[in-house]
């Protein structure tokens, strides 16, 4: 399981956070990775992780409360997928394993994946789907077959819409591609690359081409998509407290010790433990986490995280809000903007 990375495209979130552990339906997106591993039937988990170490150990533990069995494997920097192989080298020994990029998102779990690489036997099970700009990902052109003849990263000029899915699984015969790659014009180890070696020394190499959804959840916009589509599974239950002055409407949870006062919710929703909600509207596909406050304000369609405080604003809508923040009107006079925002930062101001 892959869990470093510096997460660039969901800054300033990931200045001051894994974004592993960025919440989807107030649960980590690499729980959900984890989950799946173990849902598979596989046990023992190697987490490969840089310099949010500490928040992904605090986060994870030692696996137990997964069914795993964890082991931490530090990278120094990220140097590529193959790179992630090359010093897992000594945990992994002469077993298969699955590879699984810890910001994926994937419906409906690897089960059937994993149970036909078993069945079959390749040296390299990959999984393909269908994206509208395959200049973004890994890209797989396939015979009229459906076999994989060559594989390219992140290319200019795509031979094929065939973007590789964040799950792999491998034979113990990945090790010598790895061992002969040289990094690449980016400057890492590709294991696009890896499994193209596989190719070209006759090793089999199977794929997958997936119906289902998936996401690589790296940007606000996919995140908040994954958050809709698993508000879209939650079935509603009440633990907190909602007062006769407030509305429920479709598939709304309020957890224990949460507060609803005075407020109209539109599920599907998640008002997390210990947060309050007052005098508001909370619309459809909204996640907020534990202890947080909505004061006499409007959100819909956003993610809002640990500790956040949204008072006295109209509405808000597509966004994404870190752990801690604080979200208030603006002075009336003078009509002006004032901003701290963190590095990388996007605004977009009404005029």
């Amino acid at each position: 399981m892959l869990a470093g990375g510096a997460g660039s495209r969901l800054r300033p979130i990931t200045h001051t956070s894994a974004k592993q552990l960025v919440p989807v339906a107030n649960k980590p997106v690499l729980f959900y990775g984890l989950e799946s591993i173990r849902d598979a039937g596989i046990r023992e988990v190697g987490i490969v992780v840089g310099d949010t170490e500490a928040e992904i150990r605090g986060a994870v533990g030692d696996g137990s409360a997964f069914g795993l069995d964890v082991t931490y494997l530090r990278q120094d920097a990220p140097r590529g997928l193959a790179h992630a192989v090359l010093i897992a080298r000594e945990y992994l020994g002469g077993d298969d394993f699955v590879m699984y990029l810890g910001d994926n998102f994937i419906v409906g779990g690897i089960d059937g994946l994993v149970d036909r690489f078993r069945a079959e036997r390749p040296q390299a099970q990959i999984m393909l789907t269908h994206v509208s700009d395959p200049r973004a990902f890994g890209v797989a052109e396939l015979d009229g077959e459906g076999r994989v003849v060559a594989l390219e990263e992140k290319p200019r000029h795509p031979k094929s819409d065939m973007a590789l899915v964040g799950v792999y699984l491998f034979s113990p015969a990945v090790h010598e591609a790895v061992a002969e790659l040289k990094p690449s014009a980016r400057g890492e180890l590709e294991i696009t690359d890896a499994i193209q070696w596989l190719i070209d020394h006759g090793h089999r190499v199977e794929s997958t081409v997936i119906t289902g959804y998936w996401k690589d959840t790296g940007n606000v916009t996919d995140m908040l998509e994954v958050n809709r589509l698993v508000l879209e599974g939650v079935e509603p239950h009440v633990e907190g407290e909602v007062d006769e002055a407030s509305e429920l409407i479709g598939r709304v949870v309020v957890e224990a010790g949460a507060r609803v006062a005075g407020s109209r919710v539109v599920g599907p929703v998640i008002v997390g433990a210990g947060s309050v909600v007052r005098d508001s509207y909370v619309g459809p596909f909204t996640s907020i986490d534990r202890d947080c406050a909505v004061l006499d304000s409007e959100i819909e369609y956003s993610i809002v995280l640990r500790g956040a405080s949204i008072d006295g604003v109209g509405r808000i809508e597509c966004s994404l809000i870190g752990r801690e923040a604080e979200v208030t009107p603006a002075p009336r006079v003078p009509k002006a903007h004032r901003l701290v925002l963190g590095d990388h930062s996007k605004v977009q101001i009404s005029r």
